[in-house]
């Protein structure tokens, strides 16, 4: 048996090609007692460090045991390439579009250093339908490679099968004139079973074999043997065919689709010995090329950007001289920090530096005697930094973060950790005051447990770009990348690609898919659990759904596109292809890493987060709408923490569009708690999650004084009393750890991460030590309220573990009150300029922009459609105080329309008339498509001096108003260009008649609101459903809506229900076996829901299926028919009446009771009334109810002779009468 070691292989980031795991790879690997394994995957080296990772043991790392010992399995770096015949420069036609596959092993650091650079210059220089490289590029990169021919589709394989064999000889010479000894000649051996693939690959093989052996002694190359390994076992074929129809689109009973020959599974040594026993050399060339792979570790210490110190505050010789090697060496000794004298000198100028701008930015933080109080926390801070090697760290965070300041972007106030630094905040990376508020540095860096730091910075959704650009100019674009991510096949994903591809029939598809659970990254063998009836159906007697299960269970997980992380960012000190690959990303010039988020800080790379934060994009807009609306500035970071009104605003549970507090059940914990103090805000905060809500209702108790403060031991109240003795936050346990049994900063936040983790090995041992310095506390055993101090000791432990479970971070809960109170006070003194920076930044969430037009209409600001005198490109605040819908929200007007209407009304005043604004706006960019729109959205109601349907009609000559003004405003704007270019200026004036509108009605106000609706996406002047609102309040199911029942109709099963809304699509279909069925969506105020209608539901509700109609439709949430016990249970509004919503006044309404106060009772209030009643005559009885607030009595009365129509002339009288109520029924 010769040994044999694979060398081309795949995983599952050679995307939809190879469908082996990693983890599968390797464990194959050892089972088959292989000592070492390659990864080659096509183009990329996605899978490479995931890899290497997969092939370390318990070893790893320790300096006792030679590199060689760290792992289980020599991993083998490769990559299979596409090398261009032509070069990468050239990117013309097919004979570019791919290139001939090459195999490419590191041998050594360099040659990975080397490989790094070619698959990062192929994917950013040489990408053309594939990433390519080149030999002018493989030569330059050649040194520490190992290359062989690869598969058919290699430049020697090819050039063999066209019959060019001088070319394959020249090809051969070439790269062995390049890579010498490191160069050999693949060969490959996939007997298949099927004619098609032995025609076109197997006896390919054959004839591609029959001529390298010769070759391989005539140019002394050696061979080796390989499989093109792209699944792991032998019954994986089937599956992987099927990722290949995914991969090329194709039905898996296609004929003409690619195919593999299924022979392409991961060999055990015998079956490869078997396939190859007549050359064996080929097999023991495997294993001497794996004896030729040195082993390196691709981890690194954290290799960290050089800030660049200005130049006047240091020198660098006399800085040299006072900070000799071995001296500088002591002093890091502490942490181990290693590196070189330079590296070390680097650290400490940084560090100085840092220390320089710490205190000079902490004069403007705290008072002298602060900062004396504070000096022993800012020094350990500094030290701690210095030690671990991170003041670089800090210096790039400060840095962009102040240009970000400077360009105008806001920042958040800090997010998590990094907030408990009292250096970070005087920098102003945070703006939490670390001290105030009791936040742990530990928390953020543990000096006993190193690793890098992060920050997490916010900042507003346009500013991120900026900030980004910012970085990239400063230190190259070649430094900075965003950090790739993957998308894999989920449990849902896998089914209805399966299905699609075996051409299951989408309904079936569909059900399968919505037998999985909703519940995120579910797996199958989760979702059998959940849903056993799911499982069942891998036994289905249809051969297609259970091969849909069967192979939706093999490729679930795999790798199915990669994608960009949201928020991460790396930069480096280096090219970043010196240490990771990089591919382009899509639509910007920034690159993104081919490792991911996992791997990148591991090979010492700085990552950081750039968040974009919604928040605080409508706290720059309302910054924005305040300085346009009042002329004020506002320094949102300097606003008092202690404003009464912003703690009423809370205190009322007026918090929708407030930052984390908007939900129902946050409000009226709010009302119960009447929150009085920021750091109520961060209680609330951390309290309303699942878990420690339980503990609201003792906190707000606690808080007004009607339950009694208790504490398990005097030592722990200093910590507790701000939560009124509940534990709430992590900080507070650290905190508690050191006051009572002595752990250090370091144990303590070690003790943080156990109890996070239930690592339950670490917590005894943790207890252990609690538990002794407790006992060793002379403070704890003598004030101890319990005999036994072992006993407390148990329980306060014990309730440790348990907070555990629900502990929150401090700082984070801090941060984001923060922000929460910023938005809360902009609320309160500004809601109108505030609701409008809300509604600008919601504009895409029709269901959320309901909720705030109803937030403006209860805080009494009214919401007014676009205009061309008064909107801006965003919602504004008129000098009214009224919210101005924003001219680039209309569909079809483009933003250079709007800048130049709102520049040419900035240089010369409002618009007069329609006439004027035609003579003035540019009509190059405000189009006729930009003037329909603006007349379909009513932004010309003001100055028009005609209704929207004027603009519209043609008048004698075909030509609509809006064309005439078209034309109009050309020939005054030429008259007036002629006039300015004449060298007699102005000598004779030409009078252009004005256009005139055709006169025409009004649109109904369904069609007026429809076309505003289809323009800006609400119905923004009224709702076509206001004509009805008396019979939807009356009669409609309370607190109901379409939108709840569209998302889930479980909370309501067996429940009659009462909707009322508009048609707005209504269908009548066919259904394959010549049923006949139809549905209607019925849209309310808060979203739509769909209804269908089949057998005697479609012939008796047929005819309402009418877009437009205004229904009330009443119906029962019940299971639908089932034809199979085996389909899933679905839900379904069963509809059991419809009538139009303009006939239940007639039909529904019998009486109108109207309630009086005896005063009102006047000779005008009885005439006016008998003049309405008269207009509005009809079969509804009139009741009356007067009240006499004096006496407390009541009359009931009711009208014999008068009967009325309840029409909307009648409501509106009733409703205009100050003190007078009225009911229906």
């Amino acid at each position: 048996m010769k040994p044999f070691v694979h060398l081309h292989v795949h995983s599952q980031y050679s995307i939809l090609d190879g469908q082996a795991s990693i983890g599968s790879l390797v464990s194959k690997a050892m089972k088959c007692g292989m000592n070492a394994l390659a990864l080659t995957d096509h183009g990329s080296m996605f899978g490479i460090k995931e890899f290497w990772n997969a092939c370390k043991n318990e070893n790893y790392g320790n300096p006792d045991f030679p590199v060689e010992q760290w792992f289980k399995l020599k991993p083998i770096i490769g990559c299979e390439t596409y090398v261009a015949e032509r070069g990468i420069e050239y990117k013309q036609g097919k004979e570019d579009r791919s290139g001939d596959h090459l195999i490419l092993l590191a041998k050594n650091r360099t040659g990975y250093v080397n490989l790094l650079k070619l698959i990062s210059i192929a994917n950013t220089e040489g990408m053309y339908y594939k990433p390519r490289i080149d030999k002018g590029l493989l030569e330059k990169y050649h040194e520490g490679l190992i290359v062989s021919s690869a598969c058919l589709g290699g430049e020697i394989p090819q050039k063999i099968m066209n019959g060019d064999i001088n070319g394959a000889e020249e090809a051969i010479k070439w790269f062995k004139s390049v890579f010498a000894d490191d160069f050999y000649l693949e060969l490959h051996r996939h007997p298949a079973e099927s004619l098609r693939e032995r025609q076109e690959v197997y006896e390919n093989q054959v004839k591609v074999n029959a001529v390298l052996v010769p070759l391989a002694k005539k140019f002394d190359v050696k061979l080796i043997a390989a499989n093109d390994v792209h699944f792991t076992n032998q019954e994986d074929a089937e599956a992987h065919d099927i990722m290949i129809c995914l991969n090329t689109g194709k039905n898996y009973d296609d004929e003409n689709r690619m195919h593999y020959t299924k022979q392409e599974w991961f060999k055990s040594v015998e079956e490869m010995n078997e396939l190859f026993a007549d050359i064996p050399e080929s097999l023991e060339n495997t294993q001497e090329i794996a004896d030729k792979v040195e082993v390196f570790d691709l981890n690194s210490s954290p290799i960290m950007p050089e800030f660049p110190i200005p130049g006047e505050f240091y020198n660098w010789d006399e800085f040299v001289k006072n900070h000799p090697e071995d001296v500088l060496k002591e002093e890091f000794s502490k942490y181990k920090l290693k590196g070189s004298y330079e590296k070390l000198l680097r650290i400490k100028l940084e560090s100085d530096y840092l220390e320089y701008l710490v205190y000079e930015g902490a004069k403007t933080r705290y008072s002298p005697q602060q900062l004396e109080e504070y000096r022993e926390r800012i020094d350990f801070e500094l030290e701690t930094i210095k030690l671990m090697g991170f003041p670089g760290y800090f210096l790039i965070v400060q840095d962009f973060i102040k240009a970000a300041r400077d360009m105008g972007v806001i920042v958040g106030p800090g997010r998590g950790s990094a907030a408990g630094s009292v250096v970070a905040y005087c920098v102003s990376i945070t703006n939490v005051d670390p001290m105030k508020y009791n936040l742990l540095f530990e928390r953020f860096l543990n000096p006993e447990r190193i690793s890098m730091p992060d920050i997490d910075i916010d900042f507003d959704d346009d500013g991120r770009q900026f900030v980004l650009d910012w970085v990239t100019k400063k230190y190259g674009q070649d430094k900075v990348a965003h950090i790739c991510t993957f998308g894999t096949m989920a449990a849902k994903m896998a089914i209805r690609d399966v299905a699609r591809v075996l051409q299951l029939p989408l309904p079936e598809a569909d059900r399968l898919a919505k037998m999985v659970p909703d519940t995120p990254k579910i797996t199958l063998k989760d979702a059998y659990k959940e849903n056993p009836e799911l499982e069942i159906e891998k036994k289905s007697t249809n051969q297609l759904i259970a091969d849909t299960i069967k192979f939706a269970e093999s490729l679930e997980g795999s790798v199915r596109q990669t994608g960009v992380h949201a928020c991460g960012v790396l930069i480096s000190r280096d090219p970043l292809s010196d240490h990771i690959p990089i591919m382009p990303t899509k639509d910007e010039s920034l690159f993104t890493t081919q490792y991911d988020g996992r791997f990148v800080e591991e090979i010492g790379l700085l990552k950081m987060d750039f968040l974009g934060l919604k928040t605080l994009s409508i706290i720059k807009e309302c910054l924005d709408n305040i300085k346009l609306s009042k002329n004020i500035d506002i320094d949102i970071d300097r606003i008092p923490m202690d404003d009464r009104e912003t703690y009423e605003l809370f205190s009322r549970g007026d918090t929708t569009a407030i930052f984390q507090f908007e939900s129902p059940g946050m409000k009226k914990w709010l009302r119960s708690l009447q929150p009085n103090r920021f750091e109520d805000l961060v209680a609330m905060n951390a309290l309303y999650r699942p878990g420690p809500m339980e503990y609201i209702p003792d906190y707000v108790k606690r808080k007004l004084g009607e339950e009694e403060i208790l504490y398990d031991h005097p030592l722990m109240e200093p910590y507790l009393s701000e939560t009124y003795g509940i534990t709430v936050f992590q900080e507070q346990v650290m905190l508690q750890s050191r006051a009572l049994g002595g752990f250090t900063r370091g144990q303590s936040d070690t003790l943080r991460k156990a109890m996070g983790k239930k690592n339950r090995k670490l917590m005894d041992k943790l207890k252990e030590e609690f538990t002794d310095g407790c006992l060793k506390n002379k403070e704890f055993v003598d004030q101890c309220p319990e005999k036994d101090p072992k006993k407390l000791i148990e329980k306060i432990w014990k309730d440790w573990e348990a907070f555990a479970q629900y502990a929150f971070n401090k700082s984070h809960a801090v941060c984001y009150a923060f922000v929460a109170y910023q938005t809360g006070y902009l609320k309160a003194h500004y809601p109108a300029e505030f609701m409008a920076a809300v509604l600008s930044r919601n504009l895409s969430s029709i269901d959320r922009i309901s909720i705030f037009m109803d937030e403006c209409n209860h805080l009494g600001i009214k919401v007014l459609g676009p205009d061309v005198n008064e909107s801006y490109h965003k919602f504004t605040v008129n000098k009214k105080g009224e919210i101005r819908f924003g001219m680039a929200g209309v569909k079809g007007v483009g933003a250079g329309a709007v800048a130049d209407i709102i520049e040419e009304r900035k240089r010369n005043g409002d618009y007069s008339d329609i006439c004027d604004f035609a003579e003035r706006v540019n009509l190059q960019s405000v189009n006729k498509k930009n003037w329909e729109a603006l007349a379909y959205s009513g932004a010309f109601d003001q100055i028009s001096g005609c209704n929207r349907s004027q603009f519209f009609i043609p008048d004698k000559n075909e030509l609509s108003f809006i064309e005439n003004l078209i034309r109009y405003g050309n020939l005054i704007q030429n008259e007036r260009n002629m006039a300015q270019q004449s060298l007699f200026g102005g000598a004779q004036q030409i009078t252009i008649q004005k256009p005139r509108p055709v006169a025409a009605e009004e649109w109904p106000s369904v069609v007026k609101l429809d076309h505003e609706k289809s323009l800006i996406g609400i119905y923004l002047t009224a709702h076509p459903l206001d004509d009805y609102k008396l019979e939807i309040n009356s009669f409609c199911t309370k607190g109901v809506t379409l939108a709840q029942l569209e998302a889930d109709l479980e909370p309501f099963r067996g429940r009659d229900l009462v909707l009322a809304g508009m048609v707005t699509e209504a269908r009548d279909i066919i259904s394959n076996k010549g049923k006949r069925y139809s549905y209607i969506i019925l849209a309310d105020y808060e979203g739509q829901f769909k209804f269908f209608f089949s057998g005697k539901d479609y012939i008796n509700f047929g005819k309402y299926c009418n877009k437009g109609l205004f229904l009330m439709v009443r119906g029962k949430v019940m299971p639908r028919f089932r034809y199979n016990d085996s389909d899933e249970e679905q839900l379904e509004v069963k509809v059991q009446n419809i009538e139009l919503l303009s006939e239940v006044r007639d039909t529904m309404i019998k009486s109108l009771l109207i309630e009086v106060p005896l005063q009102s009772i006047t000779d005008q209030f009885l005439t006016e009334l008998h003049t309405v009643c008269e207009k509005n005559k009809g079969q509804t009885l009139l009741e009356f109810k007067i009240s006499d607030p004096e006496t407390k009595t009541t009359v009931n009365l009711f009208s014999r002779n008068i009967k009325i129509a309840l029409r909307d002339e009648f409501i509106e009288y009733l409703n205009g009468i100050e003190g007078i109520q009225f009911k229906i029924n």
